[in-house]
């Protein structure tokens, strides 16, 4: 590692004249030279990500079919084979919380808030809503609170629908997997442009966010004075790593730019910006993109993220299925439909790939976010059809700064808890619980 001459605080913030605030990823500068805290410092705390997909999975192109290291990816699977040395495939957990228990229909609406709780949540239409609070706010309240942001919470669909969404659900219940209270689930956020000026942008008001779209100015333009004047005295990895980073919020941002012209050449800015992409690709890639940032800075340490929200109704001509994903979900067994569900699986699939290996090119203290991460990617749901909870679709994704091993598939008894995998999770994040939600003990993983 090599010594500068200047020592950066870790919590170090570019400003902007019209109101941006930058902040920076971990620099050699910002790790104290030849000290006891070096090591610690250059290792960041472990990130976490939850990721939810609807409807569940083709199981038999999902699950690898021997158990340990060196088993072989399935279709499903097959595009984060790149991946297998930091990845863990789950067998054999189920979702309790997620079946009726003698509430009858509603198995979607109980999918996305147990996901992350264990909790089977409160059957009601009205707003007495009732789940459980989340793995990610438990750990955004235990490591989140030094980050500018305790958790972030990403969608790609609407998630603001109210009313009943499912049999005798309120829509609340699928609108979110992030719950930071029992009773008070927080928004998923659509819209990369809101996201973009959370995590680096003044945001005050609608008129100025307009003013500098309609100058098409970016919020690094602001900054380019201290960019100059921080790098001096810096060692040459350091600028190296400021100017990739800088290079990338920008590339970003014109990508936000050019889906919002895309969008609409006539747009009126409301309180929230409007500018969601029309490609569901490049809204999903957006979106993780933004998560790769929140992560490199550490705006935040946890975020969550519905790739698309139960009953979702996007379809996918780009890969030859033009009918509704809910709809190509209830296959009847009907072979064709299932080769298109697979589909579906495999696209989700590849853009999580994509995701894991933006984590894996950025560098981040002794190694890559990849490195210092924990990934779960999964659903509630495994055979869509059937509408059952058992086996779950699930896996997790990189090292957790040291303390995780990949290149597995590990099979429970059937039926294990989900929520004893959250434990292990958590535990793996340096946070000792005694129990989550239906768990009945902490997985070893």
């Amino acid at each position: 590692m090599m010594i500068s001459k200047k020592h950066l605080p870790r919590r170090t913030f570019l400003r902007g004249v019209i109101g941006g605030a930058i902040a920076l990823p971990l620099l050699d500068s910002m790790i104290p030279a030849l000290t006891a805290a070096t090591k610690t410092a250059a290792s960041p705390k472990t990130r976490l990500g939850f990721m939810y997909v609807p409807h569940g999975a083709v199981m038999d192109k999902w699950t690898p079919a021997t158990e340990g290291a060196g088993f072989e990816f399935t279709p499903i699977l097959k595009p984060l084979e790149p991946f297998r040395h930091q990845l863990t495939v789950f067998t054999g957990l189920a979702n309790k919380a997620a079946e009726s228990q003698g509430d009858g229909g509603g198995d979607h609406a109980r999918s996305a808030p147990s996901y992350l709780s264990g909790i089977h949540p409160l059957r009601t239409e009205g707003e007495d809503v009732r789940a459980g609070t989340t793995i990610d706010q438990i750990y955004a309240q235990k490591m989140g609170q030094d980050t500018p942001l305790p958790s972030l919470e990403l969608g790609t669909e609407d998630t603001g629908l109210v009313g009943v969404c499912d049999v005798g659900y309120s829509c609340a219940y699928m609108n979110s997997i992030s719950w930071r209270t029992p009773t008070q689930p927080l928004p998923m956020e659509i819209n990369p442009r809101v996201v973009f000026e959370r995590l680096f942008g003044d945001g005050s008001n609608a008129a100025d966010r307009l003013a500098r779209k309609q100058e098409d100015r970016s919020i690094l333009d602001s900054i380019t004075g201290e960019v100059a004047h921080l790098q001096t005295g810096l060692g040459t990895r350091d600028r190296g790593k400021i100017s990739d980073y800088l290079d990338n919020i920008r590339e970003i941002e014109r990508r936000i730019q050019m889906a919002e012209k895309r969008a609409s050449l006539n747009i009126d800015v409301p309180e929230t910006p409007i500018g969601v992409p029309d490609s569901f690709d490049e809204h999903a890639k957006l979106m993780y993109e933004l998560q790769v940032l929140a992560f490199q800075a550490e705006i935040t340490r946890v975020s969550t993220f519905m790739v698309a929200r139960d009953l979702s109704q996007r379809t996918f001509p780009q890969i030859g299925v033009p009918e509704p994903h809910h709809s190509v979900s209830h296959h009847g067994n009907n072979p064709v439909m299932i080769g298109k569900l697979e589909k579906i699986n495999i696209y989700h699939a590849t853009l999580f790939a994509y995701f894991l290996e933006r984590l894996r090119a950025t560098p981040d203290g002794d190694g890559n976010l990849l490195d210092h991460s924990m990934i779960m990617y999964g659903s509630s749901m495994s055979n869509p059809n059937e509408h059952n909870h058992f086996p779950l679709p699930l896996l997790v994704a990189g090292g957790a700064s040291g303390k995780l091993q990949g290149g597995r598939h590990l099979k429970f008894p059937e039926r294990t808890p989900m929520s004893n995998l959250l434990l292990g999770l958590l535990e793996k994040a340096g946070i000792e619980r005694g129990s989550l939600g239906d768990s009945t003990g902490m997985l070893t993983i």
